[in-house]
């Protein structure tokens, strides 16, 4: 695995992690406004990351599939266990 493609990964390990919290902090204060507007500005930012990982390195799970194109190339990646960080 690359070094930017390791770099990707851990970005959208992030941005998933903050999505998270934020979701988690909105089931409790759902009239902050603020947090909702990170939450949204976050999730576009994952979806944004997600979409050029999977162009550039293929589907990050089965259900990011190009069905147009390639779509068992999911099984060539490493699996996450055989990620060297």
């Amino acid at each position: 695995m690359s070094h930017e493609q390791l770099a990707l990964l851990e970005e959208i390990q992030a941005v998933e992690f903050a999505c998270t919290d934020l979701q988690l902090y909105l089931d409790t204060h759902p009239g902050d406004a603020r947090a909702l507007a990170d939450y949204n500005a976050q999730a576009q930012r994952l979806a944004a990351l997600k979409a050029e990982y999977a162009q550039r390195y293929g589907p990050l799970t089965h259900f990011d599939q190009d069905m147009t194109g390639y779509t068992w190339r999911w099984i060539c990646e490493p699996w996450p266990w055989e990620i060297n960080y």
